[in-house]
């Protein structure tokens, strides 16, 4: 497998950039995925590496060897779509071997692949269907299959669980990951899901607008988040905005809500300015729990029953919050809820900026 390292990387379409200055290095044998909302240019990035758009700027590097004008078929990179890309004439052992044929394989080698993998997606009984006779994730397993039987350097996934329902794509995640580790391959994976880049990756590339905004791992990237941004995209987050004074974050004329130990020092050179509190729903807790933090009087106007805990919304200081409740706790709409902040766990980002203080 193969070390990917992208230099300042930039795409244009007619003077309109859309990637800008983007580095990054995805290591031998990791497992990175790519996450942000639509258009932020994920999917543009994974189609540079392949060689299905071309780069306005920089370098993409596989393996030590610059690949900005290598054609897609010399790279040696497989490659998975949204929307699978199965032949419908075909059968199952004809798709996964296509490749191989196109490459003048040897006949008894295309079957030991097929057969192996296969056999490693649970596809030995299913090598004589057509797709159309396939669910949609024995779909998506035999796309992965005509991919790994390529045994290429790197595995690059566009988005290929988005048209799966909601438990096949908790089952395909698991598949996916299991088959990363059993082939120990260099990944590159995309997706808009949080929970798949939570669950899935070594480490997490967030994107907004065509540039980096974090990376890291997928803990750092929720408790340690760089900036507003995200903050909000990885996870819930409710923001107060308020003003800095040598003692807190002032909200309005009456609350103010002190700051975690660790930023107190701070507080003097922020003094004056506009800043905001970062606090997570399941950070706001019952007021009989242990954690040491101020305790306030809510009145809830919506709550949201999920099974295993609610949501509660209220109005705090003229701003809307959300806090994750144990269901065993009784709530009711209306009615008055001495509710806890977990101060060590807040989070305080600048107005001007939106970048985390730290």
């Amino acid at each position: 497998m193969a070390e990917v390292v992208l230099e300042n990387v930039a795409k244009s379409y007619d003077k309109t950039p859309v990637i800008q200055d983007v580095s990054l290095t995805v290591h031998d044998q990791e497992f990175v995925v790519m996450v942000g909302p639509s258009g932020c240019g994920k999917s543009t990035i994974l189609r540079m590496i392949a060689g299905l758009e071309s780069i306005t700027g920089g370098t993409i590097q596989i393996e030590d060897r610059v690949v900005n004008d290598v054609p897609p078929k010399d790279r040696d990179i497989a490659m998975v779509f949204q929307n699978y890309a199965l032949y419908p004439h075909m059968s199952v052992y004809e798709n996964m071997a296509f490749g191989l044929k196109m490459r003048k394989t040897p006949k008894a080698e295309i079957d030991t692949k097929v057969k192996e993998a296969a056999r490693i997606l649970d596809l030995e009984h299913l090598l004589e269907r057509k797709p159309k006779q396939l669910s949609g994730g024995q779909r998506q397993r035999v796309a992965l299959g005509r991919a790994i039987v390529r045994n290429p350097k790197v595995f690059l996934m566009d988005e290929p669980l988005s048209n799966l329902d909601a438990k096949l794509r908790v089952q395909m995640r698991s598949e996916i990951a299991a088959l990363h580790k059993r082939l120990k391959a260099t990944t590159i994976y995309v997706t808009h899901d949080q929970v798949e880049a939570m669950t899935m990756g070594h480490r997490i590339v967030i994107l907004n607008k065509g540039k980096i905004q974090q990376v890291d791992t997928p803990l750092q990237v929720y408790h340690q988040p760089a900036n507003m941004f995200v903050a909000g995209f990885v996870g819930q987050m409710n923001f107060l905005t308020g003003v800095m004074e040598s003692e807190g974050l002032r909200l309005g004329d009456q609350t103010l809500l002190p700051v975690p130990q660790a930023l107190r020092e701070k507080l003097q050179e922020l003094s004056g300015r506009a800043a905001v509190m970062g606090i997570r729903p399941e950070h706001w807790v019952p007021e009989t729990s242990p954690e040491a933090g101020p305790v306030y009087e809510i009145v809830p106007d919506r709550v949201e029953m999920l099974g295993s805990e609610q949501m509660v919304h209220f109005p705090f200081n003229g701003q809307l919050v959300v806090a994750r409740w144990p269901s065993d706790l009784p709530v009711a709409e209306g009615q008055a809820l001495k509710i806890k902040l977990d101060l060590d766990k807040v989070l305080l980002f600048d107005g001007a900026t939106e970048q985390r203080i730290q």
